[in-house]
């Protein structure tokens, strides 16, 4: 599938998304958003696929929200809250996306592309990448989720230090940071995201998908809660096909279909 906005191709079992606006170093307007939104539903829906590796055209990431882009509001006061909310919708569904999604970041990731990143579960970066909260600098606050995330991510203090000082964040930082899973060299970027991506290639896809959207909710939902979830989810996973399988090759000693992923390469 090819978008004028963004590029839809499959690698194995791989979805790659590419934000293809390199002209506006893949800023965010209405088209990006509408063409992001169907890039993921066809990942969501093709079961083939097992993970997304998502990057930018042209030697950048994403510039964050194009400030030129059309308003989706006729009301001045409400335009900028359209704005964030159409962007919010799509960039959601990728963060709940039950399928693992790699980051391919090179150059730079700034405002809202900077939050786009870090809906990704893992974010691989090149020593050319740079990652800014610039949000300030423009006498705007964060969005797209970034209040929510980069806290969690880096502890509380941090991330007020980031969005507060709107500085550039190299590769070497991202990675100290534990922002970044792998710092790669540019010329190898693609190439060790989608070897990262396709050891998933073998999971479990629903044990997997559930999994990731317990993970998402675990720093929100008390003890309690989680350990409901975690049982109706493991009775769930327990039934399964997969699981029965498993069980079975396990006790025919024929070793299991997935023995797990490689960490993440330097």
């Amino acid at each position: 599938m090819t978008d004028e906005a963004v590029l839809y191709e499959k690698v194995g079992h791989t979805a790659v998304i590419t934000l293809n606006r390199p002209r506006k170093r893949n800023a965010l307007d209405a088209s990006m958003a509408q063409a992001m939104q169907r890039a993921i539903e066809t990942a969501r829906d093709d079961q083939a696929v097992r993970t997304v590796v998502l990057t930018g055209a042209g030697g950048a990431f994403c510039s964050g929200a194009d400030l030129a882009g059309d308003a989706l509001s006729d009301d001045p006061a409400f335009a900028g809250r359209e704005v964030v909310l159409g962007h919010q919708r799509w960039l959601s569904a990728l963060a709940e996306l039950e399928k693992p999604v790699i980051a391919a970041v090179d150059g730079a990731a700034v405002g809202a592309g900077f939050s786009l990143a870090l809906a990704a579960d893992f974010i691989f970066v090149t020593p050319a990448t740079r990652l800014m909260a610039s949000f300030l600098s423009v006498g705007l606050v964060p969005d797209l989720s970034m209040f929510h995330v980069l806290p969690r991510l880096v502890g509380l203090a941090r991330a007020k230090e980031i969005i507060f000082a709107a500085r550039t964040i190299g590769g070497e930082e991202a990675l100290a940071l534990g922002l970044a899973q792998a710092l790669v060299p540019a010329e190898a970027l693609m190439e060790r995201a989608l070897a990262y991506a396709a050891q998933f290639d073998a999971a479990p896809p629903r044990a997997l998908g559930l999994a990731k959207t317990l993970l998402n909710r675990s720093f929100e939902t008390d003890r309690t809660s989680m350990n409901q979830l975690e049982a109706a989810a493991q009775s769930l996973c327990g039934a399964s096909q997969y699981h029965a399988e498993a069980v079975r090759r396990f006790l025919a000693k024929q070793g299991l279909a997935y023995s797990g992923a490689a960490a993440p390469m330097p």
